[in-house]
């Protein structure tokens, strides 16, 4: 039974922007799976609708898992109480901000407000992946995990480079994240898209523990103008979220017990 749950798993993490669609034999090919159990696992999601079947029997995406991420996001307190402190940051300052969460290693945005200046971002949005290394709210979260499994997740992942300032070494990230573990915030100078600077900080529940991160994504030359009163905002803003959801703020990440 669980290997036949980590399969469909694996069945439905093939589905991406760039591949939207598979037939029997291709899964077969890309899970090491003989083509009965392929076509097995995707008929079964069909009838369940995560997946659709289409005349020429390929298969895409079914429109049940629409219906699951709508009760996700929908039933989720805290990205409630993350949005209004979103509208609050955009009312503010016009910028365009972002929540975000780390999935399988992966940042996740769950939520996103477009700002009211000329720039927008346009490779984000609710439902979007990006890898961590190379964003504020990634490194934020990622500053919330074990170093180890930081390791494990960049082995399995890799650091490519988006600009000439993303970080692609694992010293550089270390150095990076106890930076941020420190101070308690992150920022991304042109790391994942040039010109465009993100500075993150983050939502912590009753318990302490880093739920998510959001940040604000100002253009590099509007960023540099205003960088001080961007950080205390954001810092002000999830501060406020998280006293919300019941934390109680007794200091920053403790860096020595960090790594072995």
């Amino acid at each position: 039974m669980l290997g036949t749950v980590q399969k469909v798993g694996e069945v439905l993490e093939l589905f991406t922007r760039e591949n939207p669609e598979w037939g029997v034999s291709e899964v077969a090919k890309a899970l090491g799976i003989p083509k009965s159990s392929a076509h097995a696992l995707l008929s079964t999601l069909a009838q369940i609708g995560l997946l659709k079947r289409g005349r020429e029997g390929r298969y895409r995406l079914g429109w049940r898992i629409l219906t699951l991420s709508q009760v996700l996001l929908s039933t989720c307190s805290w990205r409630q109480e993350a949005r209004k402190a979103m509208e609050e940051l955009v009312a503010r300052f016009g910028e365009t901000t972002h929540l975000a969460v780390l999935e399988c290693g992966r940042v996740v945005y769950v939520e996103k407000l477009e700002g009211t200046r000329a720039v927008r971002v346009v490779n984000t949005g609710v439902g979007m992946e990006l890898p961590a290394h190379c964003s504020a709210v990634g490194k934020v979260l990622l500053a919330s995990r074990p170093w180890e499994e930081v390791v494990k997740i960049m082995a399995r992942q890799g650091m490519p480079a988006f600009t000439p300032n993303t970080i692609t070494t694992l010293d550089e990230l270390f150095t990076e994240l106890e930076a941020v573990r420190e101070r308690g915030y992150a920022y991304d100078i042109e790391e994942a898209i040039p010109e465009l600077c993100c500075v993150a900080a983050p939502i912590r529940d009753h318990t302490g523990e880093v739920i998510a991160a959001m940040s604000l994504s100002v253009p590099f030359y509007r960023f540099q103008q205003m960088k001080e009163e961007y950080r205390k905002a954001i810092l002000e803003a999830t501060r406020t979220v998280s006293e919300r959801l019941g934390y109680m703020e007794e200091g920053v990440w403790t860096r020595s017990k960090w790594r072995s």
